[in-house]
């Protein structure tokens, strides 16, 4: 599972509940170990059980930002899916900034055009495009038309997509091949960026 596929955000709230419990499975063996060889806390076994709560800890922080994120509803995913053509389109991003975390169901972009759909009822939608905007603007990426559709937008959301696919298919853009053509260490595209800047 990868970002920006559907069922990502379930697949890292299991994959982090279960690296969590074990790194603390882990350091807590370690300590036991110490305490019953030893039989007091003061031994090395201890002092390693110790510095195993620094990655315990990291990965609670991760776990608890993947518990609390919303993945994208089934019957939304099946709509949005019915309306990607070939366009591409990321799902299940968490988009963060230094006050705000946001939701984003789905997402597309091509040309000028970046869409994004949230399920989020809190949600504060023209916040969350000024962020995208931003960074698109520091990539270079000037003058895109950023959009962020609150819930119960959906049928706007997947009107927009419709609008893209035939923008798509009359420049005869191949959105894939784009991607793929990218090489590290040369400009992102806008897709890339919004990726990047998503966990």
């Amino acid at each position: 599972m990868y970002k920006g596929d559907y069922g990502y955000i379930r697949s890292r709230r299991r994959s982090s509940v279960i690296r969590t419990a074990v790194i603390a499975g882990f350091s807590l063996a370690i300590f036991l170990t110490g305490l019953i060889i030893v039989g007091n806390t003061k031994n090395l076994l201890s002092v390693i059980a110790a510095l195993g709560a620094i990655p315990t800890g990291l990965s609670a922080v991760n776990m608890i930002l993947f518990l609390k994120a919303m993945p994208l509803g089934k019957e939304a995913y099946e709509k949005i899916k019915a309306h990607e053509g070939s366009l591409l389109v990321l799902y299940e991003l968490i988009m963060t900034s230094y006050d705000k975390n946001w939701n984003i169901g789905a997402a597309c972009v091509l040309e000028k055009n970046a869409i994004f759909y949230t399920e989020d009822k809190n949600a504060d939608v023209a916040a969350c495009a000024a962020h995208i905007k931003q960074y698109l603007e520091a990539q270079g990426y000037g003058g895109h038309v950023v959009k962020v559709y609150a819930p119960g937008e959906l049928d706007a959301f997947v009107s927009r997509l419709d609008q893209l696919e035939k923008l798509r298919a009359t420049l005869k853009i191949d959105p894939r091949a784009i991607e793929d053509a990218w090489q590290p260490g040369t400009t992102q595209t806008p897709f890339g960026i919004i990726r990047s800047i998503s966990l």
